[in-house]
């Protein structure tokens, strides 16, 4: 995807939908000085572009139960396109993976995963990395506290 030419008033949308993506769109419009169905049409626009991607709700992991974190750092055992997409693939069905980038460097992807406590964690590293996923090793990471958990690029 090449980069997206955004005016001042897309990038106001944005920064606005990025902090309350509940805001009502009368609400939207009246804050940036616009219509409603001009706002409405640039969300639109931007979501057919693939600028907005996803709109979620931040949930905090150990208000749910998932009171262990960590950033785990996976190794390949072999860098094929088909493995590799399948291990991508892989990962997209666990529930506990929130997060999955490849990265350069020593590894070859980071993981955020998730889980309920140390006792699930090692059963998911078990069934999912040391299973028949062609990972060579990995090295995990534990967070010891959330202090800034932001997904807002400010525009």
């Amino acid at each position: 995807m090449s980069q997206y030419e955004l005016d001042k008033l897309d990038r106001q949308i944005l920064n606005a939908l990025q902090s309350d993506a509940t805001v009502p769109l009368k609400v939207l419009a009246e804050q940036l000085n616009s219509s409603v169905a001009t706002c409405q049409r640039r969300i639109s626009r931007m979501q057919a572009d693939g600028v907005i991607t996803k709109q979620v709700v931040l949930v905090n992991p150990a208000a749910v139960g998932r009171s262990l974190s960590v950033f785990v750092a996976v190794e390949m055992d072999s860098q094929s396109a088909a493995r590799q997409d399948a291990f991508v693939r892989s990962m997209e069905k666990e529930a506990d993976v929130v997060s999955c980038y490849e990265i350069s460097g020593e590894h070859d992807y980071m993981l955020l995963v998730h889980a309920r406590d140390m006792a699930d964690y090692h059963r998911f590293t078990r069934r999912v990395l040391v299973s028949e996923n062609n990972v060579r090793s990995f090295k995990s990471q534990f967070v010891m506290n959330f202090n800034k958990v932001e997904t807002k690029i400010s525009l």
